[in-house]
């Protein structure tokens, strides 16, 4: 911070997530090191998994390959800094890099909120309108649609973090959270308090649309894989739509016990779970989710990693 005037500008951020953490930063380090190195190449594998094996080019694969990518770059905009901040006494961040941690991790996220929604309708139509399937979802719109979900969902933010950078930081400089997220940092600034609760208001808005967008297609959907009258169809037609039902659940699960909390406060211990569970143990178990649940995506696993065991059990 810099003082002049009996004025002060804050230039970077001090994060106070952590003093739960603070006699024993290495004995949470380690795990979370490697939560993280699991799940880059957990989902690395899922990503060319997916592209190496010509079996899974099709639509719902190719959105689950995306998705998996996404996770990966979510994942490197909080926890190298987290991993950093365990072990350092200072814990800072830049405002610039906090903007851009901000930027980067919620533009992913919504580029994630985006591909989950578009992986429901591509279900709903695979299901519900099986004949028409591969006339809707050409290759073409598949593309347009995955290309779609990331643009649209980096487009949306800049805006917002555009006007962020404009406030007045001129007072406390320590954000109760463990990375840079929209509330703590807004409640920093020296600006009136309404325009928080409008941004609260308008991320609430956009998250319960999602859900509901996506929730009303699962429901559809169940409606009708139940009126199969093979016990076999709806056991396969049930399979295809179980891992993307689990990962919709553990993702907007953490996203609503984040984001729609308006006024309530949450202790401080609670308030890093849930922050924890939002941005390390969610995209954790989506890798876990598709490659223990698809026996195809398991087939396509064991290739990538041992092809010529694959080559061999093909031959035989």
């Amino acid at each position: 911070m810099v003082r002049g005037n009996q004025t002060t500008t804050v230039t970077e951020f001090l994060f106070s997530g952590f003093p739960q953490f603070e006699d024993g930063s290495l004995l949470f380090f380690f795990p979370l090191f490697i939560i993280y190195i699991f799940i880059v190449i957990g989902n690395l594998t899922v990503f060319f998994a997916v592209r190496m094996d010509s079996r899974l080019h099709n639509p719902m694969y190719n959105f689950i390959s995306i998705f998996s990518f996404l996770e990966i770059w979510y994942t490197t905009a909080t926890i190298p800094k987290m991993l950093s901040n365990l072990v350092s006494k200072q814990r800072t961040i830049s405002m610039i890099g906090c903007l851009l941690q901000m930027y980067f991790f919620h533009s992913l996220g919504n580029s994630e909120g985006i591909l989950l929604t578009t992986m429901a309708i591509d279900r709903y139509v695979a299901i519900c309108n099986p004949l028409r399937y591969p006339t809707i979802m050409t290759p073409r719109l598949c593309a347009q649609l995955s290309a779609g979900s990331c643009v649209f969902g980096f487009l949306v933010l800049l805006p917002e973090i555009a006007w962020i950078s404009t406030l007045p930081f001129c007072g406390p400089n320590q954000i109760h959270q463990i990375f840079c997220d929209f509330g703590p940092v807004l409640h920093l600034a020296c600006t009136d308090t309404s325009v928080i609760l409008i941004e609260d208001v308008i991320h609430a808005v956009t998250i319960i649309t999602t859900f509901l967008i996506i929730a009303l297609s699962y429901v559809r959907i169940v409606i009708v894989i139940l009126r199969i009258p093979s016990a076999e169809g709806r056991r396969k037609a049930f399979s295809t739509c179980a891992g993307h039902l689990m990962v919709f659940l553990l993702f907007f699960g953490s996203v609503c016990l984040m984001y729609l909390r308006f006024n309530i406060t949450y202790p401080p211990v609670l308030d890093t779970a849930i922050a924890l569970m939002f941005t390390v143990f969610a995209p954790f178990f989506n890798p876990i989710i598709y490659s223990l649940r698809n026996k195809d995506m398991k087939n396509a696993i064991k290739k990538l990693l041992c092809p010529q065991k694959s080559l061999n059990t093909s031959a035989g």
